[in-house]
C-alpha cells in the first residue's frame, strides 16, 4: 500500500487511496494506530483515506493516531487535498470533499503549477452545548468557570466540526498545555472529551495557538483549533474577523464572513510503501 506522509504546520499526517481497496470505511482504526505510531510505524497525527464519494468530488476519511475516528480535521483536510489533487484524483483547482462534518468547499491557490495555499471553508460553528457536547444547563458555554488540578480556569467550548475548548491566557507555555489540556480534555463535564485550546491575544489582527489534541495529544498546530479560538475570540469582542493564527509549527488565516475559512500551506516530507 503506497502512501505519503505530510504536515500542515506540523500537524503531521499519513495519507492513502483507500478508493479501491477492500477496507471499510469505518475499519480504518487499526490500521491508523499501527501507521501512525512514532517507534513502531511511519509516526503521525493520523490517518487520511480517500475515498470515492456519491455526493462530492472525493470523501476523506480521517482516523486519529489513537485509532479514535474523527468527523473533520482542518490541517488533516489541507493535507488531503494536496494529496488528492498532486495524485490526479481531481483534476481541478476548485472542488468538493464529504466529510462527517458535512461537505467542504476547497479552492487551490495554484502558482506555477504547484499548490500554494489551500482555502478551506471550514463552514459555521456551532454554539450550543447539547450538540458539543457539555454538561450544562447554560444556553452557551462561554466564559465558564471549571476547577482543574485546584486550579479555576475560565473556558468557553463551540463544536467546530469537533469539540473545542478555549482558554486564554497572557502567556503560553507547553508545560501547561500538557498538564491542563489533557485533565480538561477528559473532565467529565465533556460526555465525549475535548480538544483544547490555549489563546494568547497579541492584538486585534494576530492570535498564537496552542493545542492538545483530542485523541492524539500535543500537537505542532490543529486547524479545527484555530478556526474555533478565532471563532471565540471574536464573538468576545477580542479579535477582529481576519486574523493571522500562529502555532508551534506555522501560520493559517482565518477569515470570518457568512461562513468560516480558513488559508494555509499544506507540506509533502514523503512517500513509501507500507508492509500492511
Amino acid at each position: 500500500m503506497n502512501f505519503w506522509k505530510l504536515h500542515g504546520v506540523g500537524n503531521d499526517f499519513i495519507a492513502i487511496d483507500g478508493r479501491f481497496d477492500n477496507i471499510d470505511s469505518n475499519d480504518y482504526s487499526d490500521l491508523a494506530k499501527k501507521v501512525c505510531h512514532r517507534h513502531f510505524g511511519i509516526g503521525a497525527d493520523g490517518l487520511l483515506v480517500v475515498k470515492n464519494s456519491d455526493v462530492c468530488d472525493v470523501e476523506m476519511v480521517y482516523y486519529n493516531s489513537d485509532g479514535s475516528r474523527a468527523n473533520m480535521c482542518g490541517n488533516g483536510l489541507r493535507c488531503f487535498c494536496k494529496f488528492v489533487y498532486d495524485n490526479n484524483i481531481v483534476k481541478e483547482n476548485e472542488f468538493s470533499v464529504y466529510t462527517l462534518d458535512g461537505i467542504k468547499k476547497i479552492s487551490l491557490n495554484i502558482e506555477k503549477e504547484k499548490i500554494n495555499t489551500v482555502k478551506v471553508n471550514m463552514g459555521k460553528p456551532n454554539f450550543n452545548p447539547t450538540s458539543i457536547p457539555v454538561n450544562t444547563d447554560k444556553e452557551v458555554f462561554i466564559n465558564e468557570k471549571l476547577v482543574v488540578n485546584n486550579k479555576e480556569i475560565e473556558l468557553s467550548s463551540i463544536l467546530m466540526g469537533v469539540p473545542h475548548t478555549i482558554v486564554f491566557v497572557d502567556e503560553i507555555t507547553k508545560e501547561d498545555v500538557c498538564k491542563y489540556g489533557e485533565l480538561i480534555e477528559k473532565n467529565e463535564i465533556f460526555p465525549k472529551k475535548t480538544n483544547v485550546n490555549f489563546v494568547k491575544v497579541d492584538d486585534r489582527d494576530n492570535i498564537h495557538v496552542y493545542t492538545w489534541e483530542r485523541g492524539c495529544g500535543y500537537t505542532l498546530g490543529c486547524g479545527t483549533g484555530m478556526t474555533a479560538s478565532v471563532i471565540v475570540a471574536n464573538h468576545l469582542d477580542k479579535v477582529n474577523k481576519s486574523v493571522n493564527v500562529k502555532s508551534e509549527g506555522g501560520n493559517v488565516r482565518i477569515e470570518i464572513l457568512d461562513d468560516v475559512y480558513m488559508i494555509g500551506n499544506a507540506v509533502k516530507i514523503c512517500e513509501g510503501t507500507l508492509e500492511v
